[in-house]
């Protein structure tokens, strides 16, 4: 049984060429456990947005895929959908594109002098930080790990 990264990677590798021909992107794979159940969530993006149609399309193409290549071994429900509003930046691509977009960062411990959650403007990122400028124009420069989430503060558009 695959489990975590395994899976998600597994998924990822049968996911890409289906989002691609359907004109689509995998912005991200989560498998994971909630109570007693799994899921297996696979968020997809466009540009303009995608709709209920392509969650369907999509989730028609992988379903057998995932069920031909034995990907998970126990049962767990398919969930297919857009990653949304104040979408959550998690990989190096995903910080890349945004850069100069607004953004909300949720903190494992606060800053002295700014707490546990702050937001700013996404100026700059690596592989290992990422670098924001404040409502007073101030420069913060944080650990990825350091954070609980990033995501995108796009809820006014």
């Amino acid at each position: 049984m695959k489990q975590g990264g395994n899976t998600t990677q597994a998924v990822q590798k049968l996911a890409v060429p289906i989002a691609e021909k359907l004109g689509l992107e995998i912005w991200d794979v989560r498998f994971v456990k909630e109570g007693a159940s799994w899921y297996l969530r696979i968020y997809i993006d466009k540009d303009g947005g995608v709709n209920i149609e392509d969650c369907e399309a999509f989730s028609r193409e992988i379903d057998p895929l995932l069920d031909e290549n034995n990907v998970i071994e126990q049962s767990y429900c398919l969930e297919v959908s857009s990653p949304g509003l104040e979408r959550e930046l998690t990989r190096d691509e995903h910080f890349e594109k945004y850069i100069g977009s607004d953004v909300m960062v949720k903190l494992i411990r606060p800053i002295e002098g700014i707490g546990r959650e702050l937001d700013g403007v996404l100026i700059a990122c690596d592989k290992d930080t990422i670098e924001l400028s404040d409502a007073d124009g101030n420069t913060v420069t944080l650990n990825k790990k350091d954070t609980v989430w990033v995501k995108l503060d796009d809820f006014d558009l």
